[in-house]
């Protein structure tokens, strides 16, 4: 299995953990407190989540497999962390949020799309990347009901 799928996975697992620490980072600087709530139980999901893959991907291979974040994913948590920090609007962290969310998607489609991917763990990211796209419709349906007040992002 891991030979074929074996970058589609990872990348996938990458930004999981990114998609962790964002959802932790927007949870910590987001003024609404039912967002931040969100934002906190999402990162937590997203953990579990790139648990799951690497467990099955284990189970199902026999290898050990762990992964970190991507490069691109700091760099976009940076970004967040400095807007927030200059007095970001709710709305502004939102637009962040959701742009971490596409890449999501992206990292989900990419996985269903190889081919090479078993079964069993094809059934499990079917089903985490259905919880993503309803997540990433939440952000943007919180994004959208926010007022884009002046910024500096």
């Amino acid at each position: 299995m891991m030979a074929n799928d074996d970058k589609a996975i990872r990348n996938l697992i990458r930004v999981l953990r990114d998609s962790e620490k964002g959802f932790a980072d927007v949870g910590e600087h987001i003024r609404n407190p039912e967002y931040k709530r969100f934002f906190l139980e999402e990162s937590r999901t997203r953990g579990s989540y790139a648990m799951e893959i690497e467990k099955t991907v284990n189970w199902v291979t026999r290898a050990d497999l762990h992964e970190t974040g991507t490069v691109s994913g700091a760099l976009h948590r940076v970004w967040g962390d400095i807007k927030a920090h200059l007095g970001a609007s709710d709305h502004s962290l939102l637009e962040t949020a959701e742009q971490g969310e596409d890449v999501a998607k992206k990292a989900y489609q990419e996985a269903l799309d190889d081919l090479g991917v078993s079964d069993t763990l094809r059934a499990l990211i079917a089903e985490q990347a259905e919880h993503v796209r309803r997540s990433h419709d939440r952000v943007k349906a919180l994004r959208d009901g926010t007022v884009a007040a002046s910024d500096p992002g």
